[in-house]
């Protein structure tokens, strides 16, 4: 397992359109688990409707937990997209 906090650069925090993608690519990590922690809550970053309700505002940092297969490459992956801003390359 590997965790990492990254910091919400979204102005509106993670409302439909990223929570949308972010939880699109962590569905495509299948041999992973990848769980949002948030003010103490943890959350399925695979569901879209959870990652909407956890609250997850602009400025926040959540830690992002992954265990499974390349764990490492998984991490670091999903932190690029908080990074970019959820944008499309």
């Amino acid at each position: 397992m590997v965790t990492g906090t990254v910091t919400v650069l979204n102005e509106e925090g993670l409302h439909m359109r990223p929570a949308g993608a972010f939880c699109k690519a962590a569905q495509s990590y299948k041999n992973c688990e990848i769980t949002i922690i948030h003010k103490g809550k943890r959350t399925n970053a695979k569901s879209v409707m959870a990652v909407m309700m956890a609250g997850i505002d602009y400025g926040s940092s959540p830690t992002l937990e992954v265990s499974g297969e390349n764990e490492q490459q998984v991490l670091d992956e999903l932190t690029a997209m908080f990074e970019n801003k959820f944008e499309q390359a």
